[in-house]
């Protein structure tokens, strides 16, 4: 529970420079095509991947994501209470792709499949959240986009991030530092 929590706030800081950063790209994406705002989300789901990925157990992704939401609201940003319903969507999202591998594949098309997972309950979430109103085309390009980001920003940049701290050593505690120390 430690490690995911501090997992979890260490991520809540990454989001909070994202939200500057990935609002932001929203914002013009959307202005290029309505629903192309939906590329930078994954990192916004790495949280989930992140636990996933570490922790390896039961409840782990939706756990660090719903921290490193939480963070992300108290620190501040533009979508208040918002954020909390967010993490945890995408958390059940993430951990239910980890679920059907029976948290015993890691591999890194789980994490994109994850990522995916992801991004799709962030799409569902927002779709109830006021994109019901919106134009089908605008829905079906963001979920298209959305899930894009999830296959790249979070799962494959997840796996990448995960792979290279376990590399320095400093996940030995876990499953996936004791991979790094099996393959050397």
């Amino acid at each position: 529970m430690v490690t995911a929590a501090v997992l979890g706030v260490v991520t809540g800081f990454i989001f909070v420079a994202w939200n500057i950063v990935g609002g932001n790209l929203y914002e013009v994406f959307n202005a290029l095509t309505p629903g192309l705002g939906g590329l930078p989300l994954g990192v916004w789901l790495l949280g989930g991947i992140f636990g996933g990925l570490i922790i390896r157990k039961p409840g782990a992704a939706i756990f660090v994501e719903l921290i490193a939401a939480i963070v992300s609201m108290l620190i501040g940003n533009q979508w208040g209470v918002e954020t909390i319903y967010s993490g945890l969507a995408q958390g059940i999202g993430a951990e239910i792709i980890f679920a059907l591998f029976a948290y015993r594949r890691f591999s890194l098309p789980v994490a994109m499949l994850s990522g995916m997972g992801a991004a799709a309950g962030a799409w569902i979430l927002e779709f109830f959240l006021g994109n019901i109103a919106k134009s089908w085309d605008y829905n079906l390009i963001y979920l298209l986009c959305t899930q894009v980001s999830g296959i790249v920003l979070a799962g494959l940049l997840g796996w990448v991030v995960v792979r290279l701290l376990a590399s320095t050593g400093a996940l030995d505690r876990f499953a996936v530092g004791r991979e790094r120390r099996t393959l050397i």
